[in-house]
């Protein structure tokens, strides 16, 4: 893409900086955003820790070298008892270790203050976690946006921001599986229990342990930001948009989805062996099965889902990675003969995998997912029918919303102990992809290929979010 330069009012080129959570599904996105702001002739710095930016760099090669006018910056994080040695991101974590990542990405605080003080930019776009930074920037005068990697379904849920930040007012899990009272219309966007009592637990283990909770980072988030940008548009969930806005008395702008550039086709080994596997396979046929980078499910889940798929009879391409700390191998996680018997029409590859460039392959039909809202949409830009198995935090809440949209279908599971069997695993896959009932769900899938995916479309959101940040500056 040519560089454009601005053409604002204020007639000059901003300094932006970008400042994500730890976690590749957030990085990924703040980075994308950095780089269409620098694209468009403006000054940005990227923040992130070394070993982030590094594995930034090996998945995402595509994305370097960076514009121009952007620059990377890394802070390194501060030794926290307990937490995995040269642990930087969620993916290096199980999920109950999530408030020690926290604890150590609070340790950034002193860096990036020097930083902001010295360098005086004049916008700072920052994520949910940093509590601390809102407040620092409006002593340095710093305008502020709060980038929403949360649907404003999701956001909408939780509430204004004085709610949040007065710790809500659901004590219970229980409370979590109902609409709350503020949501004027009728809709199915809540937790199951079983969703919200993990989520409840690690949440208020990580108040306890670094004295503010999820619901207080969101709430210093919104309440202190100048303007909120979301992850998504409003021709997706126009009702839940008009309630932000009432919510938060406070603007609450779509940045579009950030839809991934279909890939280029490259000389990697790793692809080059996937791709050959694919083509084997007819049009719209493969389930690719990814649970994220974040998500650990347990063994009784990993069993149960390699026999649905087994019993679905369908042919599938399972990215399996082994959790944070294991000894046992991916193998070891799979039933007895697992492999051997699947290894005509399955195939099970360990560890990272190019998802963007799986998606985009013609032979895939299904997306069974974890319902990141990052995979979601890499899923939907190519018009893949879900099958959702949410795991934890917002997962739940995406999961009915993408329900309610018509474009894919749920595994059924215990509501309390969110067990599933292979018979539901299996009944959801071929519903989704061969049986003639789940049709409407695939023709909705492949409409929002138009939606999620036409990068032009998108970058018009990108062009009023860079308007309104050159317009609104300090």
């Amino acid at each position: 893409m040519n560089t454009i330069i601005p053409s604002s009012e204020n007639d000059g080129v901003l300094h932006v900086v970008v400042f994500p959570w730890l976690a590749m599904g957030h990085i990924l996105p703040f980075f994308d955003l950095a780089s269409r702001v620098a694209q468009r002739g403006h000054k940005v710095t990227f923040i992130t820790t070394p070993r982030n930016l590094q594995t930034l760099l090996q998945i995402s090669p595509s994305l370097f070298p960076p514009p121009p006018t952007l620059s990377l910056l890394t802070f390194p994080l501060s030794p926290v008892p307990s937490l995995p040695q040269n642990a930087e991101s969620s993916t290096d974590i199980i999920p109950d270790q999530a408030p020690l990542l926290k604890i150590a990405f609070d340790s950034l605080q002193p860096s990036l203050s020097y930083f902001l003080q010295t360098s005086k930019p004049d916008w700072i776009i920052y994520d949910y976690a940093s509590h601390w930074l809102p407040p620092l920037a409006v002593s340095l005068c710093i305008a502020r946006a709060f980038l929403s990697l949360f649907t404003a379904a999701s956001l909408s849920f939780f509430g204004p921001p004085s709610l949040l930040l007065a710790g809500g007012d659901r004590s219970m899990p229980e409370d979590f599986a109902v609409v709350p009272p503020w949501v004027p219309f009728q809709t199915d966007v809540v937790y199951r229990y079983h969703e919200i009592a993990k989520s409840f637990e690690v949440s208020e283990l990580a108040g306890l342990e670094t004295g503010a909770s999820d619901l207080i980072r969101f709430g210093v988030a919104i309440s202190e930001s100048d303007v909120v940008f979301i992850r998504s548009r409003i021709e997706f969930e126009p009702d839940w948009f008009h309630l932000l806005d009432r919510l938060y008395s406070k603007p609450a702008f779509p940045v579009g989805f950030l839809p991934p550039s279909r890939p280029r086709e490259n000389e990697d080994q790793n692809w080059i062996v996937i791709k050959e596997w694919l083509d084997q396979h007819r049009v719209d046929s493969v389930v690719y099965v990814a649970l994220g980078t974040e998500s650990s499910p347990s063994q009784e889940q990993i069993t149960e889902l390699a026999l649905g798929l087994e019993t679905s009879q369908l042919p599938f391409f399972w990215v399996l990675r082994r959790p944070p700390g294991s000894t046992r191998t991916e193998s070891e996680m799979l039933p007895t003969g697992f492999e051997e018997r699947n290894r005509s029409r399955g195939m099970i590859h360990k560890g990272w995998a190019p998802q963007v460039k799986i998606l985009s392959h013609s032979s895939v039909g299904g997306f069974l997912t974890h319902c990141g809202w990052n995979s979601v949409v890499e899923g939907l830009s190519f018009g893949r029918v879900l099958i959702l198995l949410p795991l934890l935090n917002d997962q739940g809440l995406n999961s009915r919303l993408l329900k309610g949209k018509g474009v894919g279908v749920e595994i059924n599971r215990d509501e309390r102990s969110g067990r599933f069997t292979r018979d539901s695993v299996a009944e959801s896959l071929r519903f989704a992809l061969v049986e003639k009932e789940g049709e409407s769900l695939r023709t909705a899938a492949k409409e929002m290929e138009g939606l999620f995916g036409d990068r032009e479309e998108n970058d018009s959101y990108i062009d009023s979010f860079v308007r309104y940040l050159e317009n609104h500056r300090r």
